[in-house]
C-alpha cells in the first residue's frame, strides 16, 4: 500500500489498531525485526521520565548540532504537525520522507497490528536508519518498559524526574511508575536521573542491572543565578553557563549526559555553551510581551502546573491575571489546578477538540472540588474562551494559557 499524502497515512494509521493505546513490544519488535532497525550503528539516548523529556531532547539535540554531529530525535506529542516528531539534523521530516517510511512498516507489518504511536516509532526509526547519523535521541511516549521505544537497547538512560501521571497505565504511585519507567535501563549502561528523589524502584533497577547511576544532588550539581548557572560534577566544574529558558535541572542533565559521553561524543566547554545559547522549544513558559502579555505553556500534570506556579512568582505583574485552561480527562485536573488557585483571576475554561477531553461537566466538576466558584466561565469551546478573555483583558493584565500540548495548539490556532 502507497497512500499519496501525509493526511492520508495519518487517517489509516489511526484505523489500523482496535486501540489508540496497547501497551507491549511483542508485536512492534516483531515488524522492528523485519524492518532490521533494532541496532542501530550510532550512540542512542534513551529519554524517559514524567516532564523535562521534550527540554532534555532539545539540549542535547542543539549541543550535538552545534558540534556538528548529525542528530536524529524523536519526540511526542506535536503541536501543530506530526512531522514536528521526527528531526533529522534539527529538521523535521519531510511529507514525502515520512509517507515512504509509512509505506515501508506498512509492507513490514503484514498481519501484526499497529497502534499510531507504534506506526510512528517505527517510521522513525526507518528514517534515522537511512541516514548516517552520529546519535538517536529518542524519547519515550508513556512509561517506559512497555513503551514502543523501548525495542531499541540504549547507550545511555535518561529520566528527567517522576511524578504521579498516567496512573491508569502506569500505577498510582511513586515508586511504581518509577519501575515502569526504569524499564528503559540496560545491563551495564549508564543511567542520568534528574530527579533528586528519585524512588527507590528506579535506584534498585539500576543496581540489579549494575548500570552506573548518576543521580542530580549527589554526583551531579548545579546552580543558578540571575543571569547564568553552573554545573559540577566529580570531574567537572562549568562556571557561567547561559540560561536558555527551559528548566535549568533539565540543562543540568544535558551536560551530565554529555560528559558521560565525551569517548564517544567528544564536545568542548565553547561548543556545550553555543548548544545552550541556540537551543529553544516552543511554548514552554513561552511569554509573548505586550500591553496584554500572553503566556503559553503546555504544563499537562501537576507537576509541570507546579513548575508554571513558582516560574510566575518570579514575573511582575501589575493588572489581572487570566486563564485558559482544558485538560484531557485522564489527567489530575484536581491537583493541577490546586497549584494555580490564588494566582489566577478569572478563568475561562472549555473542553478540548480532542477525543480524550475532559468534558465541560468533569471540568466543572473538578473547579468545584478545588473550590474555586467565583470568576469562572465555561465556553463550547476555547477559541470562545480566548476571545472572550482577549475582550475582557486590560493593559498591564496577562493571560495565560495552559493545561495540555492542545490547549495551546487550539489557541494558536485563533490567536
Amino acid at each position: 500500500m502507497y497512500l499519496s499524502t501525509l493526511p492520508e497515512w495519518l487517517s489509516y494509521i489511526s484505523s489500523v489498531h482496535v486501540t489508540e493505546m496497547d501497551l507491549g513490544l511483542e508485536r512492534v519488535k516483531k515488524v522492528a525485526e523485519r524492518l532490521k532497525v533494532l541496532h542501530p550503528a550510532c550512540t542512542v539516548i534513551t529519554i524517559g521520565g514524567t516532564n523535562g523529556k521534550g527540554s532534555t531532547a532539545a539540549g542535547l539535540e542543539s549541543v550535538y548540532r552545534a558540534a556538528h554531529y548529525r542528530t536524529g530525535v524523536f519526540t511526542s506529542p506535536y503541536l501543530f504537525r506530526y512531522n514536528e516528531q521526527i528531526r533529522i539534523d534539527g529538521q523535521a521530516v519531510e511529507d514525502e520522507k515520512l509517507c515512504a517510511a509509512f509505506a515501508k512498516v506498512e509492507a513490514a507489518r503484514a498481519d501484526v497490528s499497529l497502534t499510531p504511536f507504534e506506526f510512528g516509532t517505527l517510521a522513525a526509526l526507518v528514517l534515522f536508519k537511512d541516514e548516517v547519523l552520529d546519535v538517536w535521541i529518542l524519547e519515550v511516549g508513556l512509561g517506559g518498559r512497555l513503551d514502543a521505544v523501548n525495542i531499541i537497547d540504549t547507550d545511555i538512560a535518561v529520566i528527567t524526574s517522576i511524578a504521579i501521571d498516567h496512573v491508569m497505565w502506569l500505577g498510582d504511585t511513586r515508586e511504581k511508575i518509577g519501575a515502569e519507567k526504569a524499564g528503559i535501563f540496560r545491563e551495564g549502561k549508564s543511567v542520568v536521573c534528574g530527579d533528586e528523589d528519585a524512588p527507590e524502584s528506579i535506584v534498585e533497577t539500576a543496581h540489579r542491572l549494575h548500570a552506573p547511576f548518576y543521580q542530580r544532588g549527589k554526583n551531579f550539581h548545579f546552580q543558578e543565578f540571575a543571569d547564568s548557572w553552573t554545573f559540577t560534577d566529580e570531574h567537572t566544574h562549568y562556571k557561567n553557563l547561559p540560561l536558555n529558558g527551559l528548566a535549568t535541572q533539565n540543562m543540568s542533565v544535558v551536560i551530565k549526559v554529555i560528559c558521560l559521553l565525551q569517548n564517544h561524543l567528544p564536545v568542548t566547554r565553547e561548543i556545550i555553551e553555543t548548544g545552550l545559547k541556540n537551543v529553544s522549544l516552543p511554548f514552554r513558559i513561552q511569554i509573548i510581551k505586550g500591553p496584554i502579555t500572553k503566556i503559553y505553556d503546555v504544563s499537562h500534570n501537576p507537576a509541570s502546573v507546579a513548575f508554571l506556579r513558582k516560574k510566575l512568582d518570579t514575573l511582575a505583574c501589575t493588572g489581572k491575571t487570566h486563564a485558559v485552561f482544558s485538560m484531557l480527562e485522564d489527567k489530575d485536573i484536581v491537583e493541577s489546578i490546586l497549584h494555580m488557585k490564588g494566582k489566577v483571576d478569572f478563568w475561562q475554561v472549555a473542553p478540548l477538540n480532542n477525543k480524550r477531553a475532559a468534558s465541560e461537566e468533569l471540568l466543572r466538576k473538578a473547579f468545584e472540588t478545588a473550590g474555586i466558584t467565583h470568576h469562572i466561565l465555561f465556553f463550547q469551546t476555547l477559541a470562545e474562551a480566548f476571545r472572550h478573555t482577549i475582550k475582557q483583558a486590560e493593559a498591564g493584565d496577562r493571560i495565560i494559557i495552559f493545561g495540555s500540548f492542545h490547549t495551546v495548539a487550539e489557541v494558536l490556532s485563533v490567536s
